[in-house]
C-alpha cells in the first residue's frame, strides 16, 4: 500500500470539511425575498389609467417620462446580444420573448443618472418563465428576468 506524504491527509479532510459545509450552506433554504412595488417610482404605471399613460400633475418630480426604452436582449445560447429600441405601448420579439414597454422614466439632469421601464415580456413557448415589472438601469440585479435561454436589461429611455 503506497504511504501519502506527511501532511496530505491533514489536507484532504480540511478540504472535504470545507467542501461539506460549502454543500450544507448551498442546501440552506433562504427566507423568500419580497420587492416592493416601484416604491421608489411613485405612481407608475398609473392605477386609473391606460398603461403607458403619462403620470397625473401631482406625480413626484423625480422622475421624468420618456417615449421609448433602450433594451439589451442577450440570446445566451448563442451568445447574441442586440440593442432594441421600443416605444411605449408597443411590442418587440427577440428569438421567442415578446417584450412590451408600458413606461420608461429618467431621472433629472441635477439628480444620479437612472433610467427604469415597466416592461411585460413573455415567451411563446409553453412553462417558460415571463416577467412583468420594473427594470432599473443602474441596478439590474434588482429585479431580472429569469430565464435560461434570454437575458434582458434596460440600458436607457429615449423620445
Amino acid at each position: 500500500m503506497r504511504r501519502l506524504p506527511t501532511g496530505v491527509p491533514v489536507l484532504l479532510a480540511l478540504g472535504l470539511s470545507l467542501l461539506a459545509g460549502k454543500a450544507a450552506a448551498q442546501q440552506t433554504a433562504l427566507p423568500p425575498v419580497t420587492v416592493p412595488p416601484a416604491t421608489s417610482l411613485p405612481g407608475w404605471p398609473p392605477a386609473d389609467s391606460a398603461p403607458g399613460a403619462l403620470p397625473a400633475a401631482n406625480a413626484s418630480p423625480a422622475w421624468l417620462p420618456r417615449g421609448g426604452a433602450e433594451l439589451q436582449a442577450l440570446d445566451k445560447i448563442n451568445a447574441r446580444t442586440t440593442t432594441l429600441s421600443v416605444k411605449l405601448g408597443q411590442s418587440v420579439a427577440f428569438g421567442s420573448l415578446t417584450i412590451t414597454v408600458r413606461a420608461c422614466l429618467v431621472r433629472p439632469a441635477d439628480q444620479p443618472a437612472d433610467a427604469a421601464a415597466f416592461l411585460e415580456i413573455t415567451d411563446s413557448r409553453k412553462d417558460a418563465p415571463g416577467f412583468r415589472g420594473w427594470m432599473l438601469a443602474a441596478e439590474p440585479f434588482v429585479t431580472t428576468l429569469q430565464h435560461p435561454v434570454y437575458d434582458v436589461r434596460v440600458s436607457g429611455c429615449r423620445g
